[in-house]
């Protein structure tokens, strides 16, 4: 997952555009944004194994310094990871102050970490920032919860409100950016991933103040552009989509679902149609792109792309779901079917994406009580991680097929990475390293 702080790929016209250039990503074995190499959770050449134990098929496994519910990013043989550490011993947070009741006060170290990906060995770890956070985060968040996302040159650290940060792959600071102190709604704590389109870093920062929408140059951290959003607290990471030759970011949210021109920053469409505490990313295929959400009720829409101003209502919205959608997995489009999960349950349904036919609906991974990790695809196979440790595998297709149930001694709620024939599973204590032996 990139799970919140409260906590995809097809067509002919259109395609998505992943944190990188689509033959820089070839490159090299990568998973660059939290969401693998096209940000859709899809690994195209992986095979990971399907069965595993703390004693079977286990490459290596590392203890986590500090804590964070980010995903890692992985270019070549370098692991990026972003966690916060406590600084002394932390106190109560007073409830009176702010929004600050859901978790403890104290100051943090907030850190960027490279790891060996052959070995899980720490190769450089850099502290971003150290200062005691002006508010709480939900029990099952972090205040780590933002995934970094990495172009092969250099790599991007979010921590929210402690601002962003660039580093080079070697550990080399490079400029930091001042983000929007936040207000989250109630006091959830905060995490949306910052995305990369063309040569800008996108930053979304929804919450119960002024939210915004920021885009700056990757290499200086200028702000290239800046946007206004009548917004409240989201927790979605901006998708970038290419449309007839441009960039559009898409950002999901409750008053309206906006399409920004990368360049400009002007909204080129908006839809209504989603629920408070919007948290899944979208994913895109077949000329549309899919948002989702299901927290108070339940939404998913397939929106026809190349559509320009108020949507809502209209004919290019193709088809939506009102029930059994996810309130923070993301879905994953995998062949021809969008596959998703029920609110944080591990009920699973699968449709087809282009006409919305439902295949099957709400089919249970025994075993796993709750996820927050967003679905990860790879050789006919997907991967669904629980919060407690238990990883389904579940067989691509028509029917719905469990192929295995593992499970570890650790939760996880980061997603699941997949470089080549290895799996990486990030919990909450540990990072196993998942291969044949």
């Amino acid at each position: 997952m990139r799970m919140s702080a409260l906590i995809a790929l097809s067509g002919l016209v259109f395609g998505v555009v992943s944190a990188l250039d689509a033959s820089a990503a070839s490159a090299v074995d990568s998973w660059p944004t939290w969401r693998g190499p096209n940000a859709d959770g899809i690994s195209p050449k992986g095979n990971p194994p399907v069965s595993w134990s703390e004693s079977k098929n286990i490459k290596w496994k590392v203890e986590l310094p500090g804590s964070g519910s980010s995903t890692p990013v992985v270019w070549g043989d370098k692991m990026f990871l972003t966690t916060s550490i406590p600084m002394g011993e932390p106190t109560e947070a007073d409830p009176s102050e702010g929004n600050g009741s859901f978790s403890v006060a104290g100051a943090y170290a907030f850190d960027l970490v490279c790891l060996d990906r052959l070995t899980g060995k720490v190769l450089w770890q850099r502290t971003a920032a150290e200062l005691v956070p002006h508010e709480g985060h939900h029990p099952d968040g972090s205040y780590s919860a933002y995934s970094p996302v990495t172009d092969g040159e250099f790599v991007w650290a979010s921590f929210g409100s402690r601002g962003l940060y660039c580093y080079d792959l070697n550990g080399n600071f490079v400029w930091n950016a001042d983000l929007v102190q936040m207000r989250a709604r109630k006091g959830f704590g905060e995490g949306s991933s910052p995305a990369l389109a063309g040569d800008k870093i996108v930053v979304l920062m929804d919450h119960e103040g002024q939210s915004k929408i920021t885009a700056f140059n990757k290499k200086t951290g200028a702000t290239v552009w800046e946007k206004d959003r009548d917004e409240v607290t989201t927790w979605t990471t901006p998708f970038v989509i290419e449309v007839d030759g441009g960039l559009q970011i898409v950002a999901p949210a409750t008053g309206f679902s906006r399409a920004y021109d990368a360049e400009t920053g002007d909204v080129i469409w908006q839809v209504t149609g989603m629920t408070v505490n919007t948290v899944p990313t979208p994913v895109t295929g077949f000329g549309h792109v899919y948002l989702a959400s299901g927290y108070r009720g339940h939404a998913l829409q397939a929106i026809k792309l190349g559509r320009t101003g108020d949507l809502s209502g209209s004919d290019a919205i193709s088809w939506e779901v009102d029930k059994n959608t996810p309130y923070i997995a993301s879905p994953l489009i995998y062949g021809d079917r969008i596959y998703f999960l029920a609110d944080r349950a591990p009920y699973l349904s699968c449709f087809d994406a282009r006409t919305g036919k439902p295949l099957y609906e709400r089919q249970r991974a025994e075993e796993i009580r709750e996820v927050y990790a967003s679905l990860v695809g790879a050789a006919g196979k997907i991967y669904i991680a629980g919060r407690r440790g238990t990883v389904a595998v579940i067989k691509q297709g028509d029917a719905f097929e469990v192929l295995a149930t593992n499970t570890l001694d650790d939760g996880f709620d980061a997603s699941p990475v997949v470089i080549g024939d290895e799996l990486y599973l990030k919990g909450n204590t540990y990072l196993y390293c998942i291969a044949e032996e």
